[in-house]
């Protein structure tokens, strides 16, 4: 009979014990690089999660600021003040149009989210009717209106009419970008219009800015 061979059998340990330590090495490596998720806002360990930009484009607390301070200078107007406070039981009718993206960036989903801030404030200040978003996408589905062109006054009149609306809101987002050596500045603007459907009338509009930089 032909003895065992124990160097054979030592080679095999070690080749088992090295295929031991790198699987728990690959196992710690993957449990190191985990992503970590965390939770924001209030009512959580990290309330100022969504303080903190993470780029140059447009997030919540940019969409927040611009909606509220065109919002802002609307209800301190003039226009607000007589042809809206001053005839509180008439409530106007009005309808929010798509607003244009004049930057270079593709901004759909945060247009959209716009959007749906400035109906929520006029919604909640109680003094106008808003039409539901949903049934102007109809109508402008109708008129063969595609959310990346211009609507034209002949045609948002003729849908206001449709939706029995007074005035329509429309505007346009805007942005200058600038970069000098590893510094990037993107200004972002937010024009935003009333517009009375019967006379096509401007009867109020502003503009505000909101300026955001990285430096690499």
């Amino acid at each position: 009979m032909f003895a065992s061979n124990p160097s054979g059998a030592s080679a095999e340990r070690t080749l088992q014990l090295l295929l031991l330590s790198s699987l728990v090495a690959a196992l710690i490596f993957a449990l190191g690089c985990a992503p970590v998720v965390s939770r924001g806002g209030a009512g959580t360990d990290n309330p100022g999660l969504d303080d903190a930009p993470l780029s140059t484009g447009l997030d919540k607390a940019d969409l927040d600021y611009l909606a509220e301070e065109n919002l802002n200078a609307l209800f301190d107007s003039g226009f607000w003040q007589r042809e809206i406070l001053d005839h509180p039981d008439s409530q106007p009718i009005v309808a929010i149009f798509p607003f244009r993206n004049d930057t270079s960036e593709h901004i759909d989903d945060q247009l959209g989210t716009l959007l749906s801030s400035v109906e929520t404030f006029l919604v909640n200040s109680g003094s106008v009717a808003v039409v539901s978003r949903e049934r102007q996408a109809e109508m402008m589905r109708e008129a063969r209106y595609q959310q990346s062109g211009d609507i034209d006054p002949a045609t948002a009149a003729q849908i206001g009419r449709q939706l029995g609306a007074r005035y329509y809101f429309t505007g346009k987002v805007g942005a200058v970008d600038e970069r000098l050596k590893k510094t990037r500045r993107v200004q972002y603007s937010l024009f935003m219009q009333v517009i009375e459907v019967e006379t096509s009338l401007v009867k109020f509009q502003n503009e505000t800015a909101r300026s955001k930089a990285i430096k690499k």
